[in-house]
């Protein structure tokens, strides 16, 4: 899908004091924990890492830390670097509630088309954000080598000093670069996806990692079905013909193609239904046929041409 192999590092374990030290990644925005939906961004990638102490996690990965625990995000990023063997990096922080699988190939799409060492958003004000980031690998081992060498120890340095050797280049994106540092952006991450525009989309990425589906479909057809269900046959029609058209299309071997051909059959047939309920002619009715002429009725009798009747 990328046209190269990529890893990826999650920073998972900050202190999160302006949360007043709560588990920040496993705050949940939308009904799932912040990593949890910053995971399902880099789903693609080959291995991910996340540096932080284990959790549950909707996805699999391997876990590690930053060595003392809590020395910051060079020291953690060098402890992640270790799990990697792909030329190219993506790096995130677990706290990104817009990020999503599209940001994530843009990144990557950008660092292979610029030659550049690393590709970084930067949010509304303009500001790198170099924990939503697509990095080659072998420049951030050079600089954290170093950084090693002129400082002894990773603990404590700001990642500025880690990119300021780097050549990069930015990408503005003011939705995906937004982190939850307190709680009035947590609060500002779970209005907006409720909104209009978000929801649907919100809800159903949150349903199929609940129910650990990797599917993508086309939602249009399947909330077209449900209106033509609901109109022309009854309203509860609509969640219980979308409920068979995926059991069928499961039968079926699954996969959009299954979805979309089990969807076609179940519109055809609301359409169908819908038709004679309107009265409409039954397309091979014959022309002067009453429509409601009862099959059983006995034929009139004939008047007896006789002259002697009556």
């Amino acid at each position: 899908m990328y046209g190269t192999a990529y890893d990826a590092i999650v920073l998972a374990g900050g202190a999160a004091r302006r949360l007043g030290g709560a588990d920040k990644p496993g705050v949940r925005v939308g009904g799932r924990p912040l990593i949890d939906r910053v995971l399902a961004a880099c789903a693609q990638a080959r291995t991910t890492t996340v540096v932080a102490d284990p959790r549950p996690t909707a996805r699999p990965v391997t876990w590690a830390r930053e060595e003392p625990p809590g020395g910051g995000p060079v020291a953690a990023l060098d402890a992640g670097l270790r799990y990697t063997t792909a030329e190219q990096v993506v790096v995130l922080s677990a706290d990104l509630p817009f990020l999503g699988e599209p940001t994530v190939r843009r990144l990557l799409a950008a660092l292979r088309a610029s030659g550049a060492e690393g590709v970084l958003l930067t949010d509304a004000d303009g500001r790198d954000q170099p924990l939503v980031a697509a990095y080659r690998a072998p420049a951030l081992r050079r600089e954290l080598a170093a950084l090693t060498l002129e400082h002894g120890d990773l603990t404590g340095l700001p990642l500025r000093r880690l990119t300021a050797g780097l050549d990069l280049t930015r990408v503005p994106d003011p939705v995906a670069s937004f982190d939850c540092d307190t709680w009035d952006d947590i609060a500002t991450a779970r209005a907006r996806i409720r909104e209009h525009g978000h929801v649907l989309d919100e809800w159903i990425s949150a349903v199929k990692d609940e129910l650990g589906i990797d599917l993508d479909v086309d939602t249009g057809v399947l909330l077209d079905l449900a209106r033509d269900a609901a109109h022309g046959v009854a309203r509860p029609a609509a969640p219980l013909t979308t409920f068979l058209v995926g059991y069928a299309a499961a039968r079926a071997g699954g996969g959009p193609e299954a979805v979309a051909e089990a969807s076609r059959k179940a519109v055809a047939l609301a359409l169908r239904w819908a038709d004679e309920d309107s009265g409409a002619a039954e397309p091979d009715a014959k022309p002067g046929t009453a429509q409601n002429a009862k099959p059983d009725a006995e034929p009139e009798a004939e008047p007896d041409p006789s002259p002697d009747a009556g």
